[in-house]
């Protein structure tokens, strides 16, 4: 059974300050308490409180949640994967999710800046336990141009607003370096960070006035793993 003092516990683990403050996480569902490995504390279900339900955040019923330990990456693991994806602002814990699920798949590690708390329970249930397997950081706005600036790779801007953008395609692709700075922004403001670059843009029909991020991450770091 849980203890009063573990239930006030894990209703702090829904807010970023709670998080931040125990190094702690929630977790929800039987997969991402599987994939939680020996990050994971302990776990509850149904059966250990009467307010499992309230507990939890997820409108899809769970029979598990736990509670887990924040994984801790250095730059050296962000810096391990050839592809490091620069998040711009990506507020939507689903988005956010399912690109450390695709980061994981295709060899990636993740920046974020202003962008959704990985460690949220939302981003961990769609990264489908990914959250702790992907080397990820959270850089501040202010520092963020000399962080990129310092990892030293030639950096490529995701989206299409640029007449002159390289179009993602497998001759272009493979004339791009095998370790690249990619950012991408969030759907509705695009990227604000302000630095000179090259413009990265996927051909689709006109009639689509732009892709999710997720969507678009996915295209370039498929061809990109298929034509390493």
């Amino acid at each position: 059974m849980l203890t009063a003092r573990q239930e006030k516990l894990i209703r702090t683990l829904t807010t970023t300050k709670g998080r931040t403050e125990t190094g702690l996480c929630l977790v929800e569902g039987e997969k991402n308490i599987k994939e939680a490995g020996d990050f994971l504390d302990y776990t509850f279900t149904p059966q250990d409180t009467k307010r499992f339900n309230q507990l939890v955040s997820t409108a899809t019923p769970q029979t598990i949640a736990g509670v887990a330990r924040i994984p801790k990456w250095e730059l050296a693991d962000i810096l391990s994967r050839p592809t490091i994806i620069v998040l711009d602002g990506v507020q939507d814990p689903g988005n956010v999710g399912t690109i450390l699920r695709l980061a994981l798949g295709f060899k990636a590690s993740l920046v974020l800046v202003e962008s959704a708390d990985p460690a949220n329970q939302k981003v961990i249930r769609a990264s489908a336990g990914a959250f702790f397997k992907t080397p990820c950081l959270e850089v501040k706005r202010a520092d963020a141009l000399t962080f990129i600036k310092d990892l030293g790779r030639e950096v490529f801007l995701l989206e299409n607003n640029k007449v002159e953008a390289i179009i993602c395609n497998e001759k272009n692709l493979k004339k791009l370096p095998k370790e690249i700075v990619l950012i991408a922004g969030s759907e509705g403001q695009g990227i604000k960070l302000k630095l000179k670059a090259k413009s990265l843009a996927i051909a689709h029909e006109k009639k689509l006035e732009s892709l999710n991020v997720a969507n678009a991450l996915a295209i370039v770091l498929g061809m990109r793993y298929l034509i390493k």
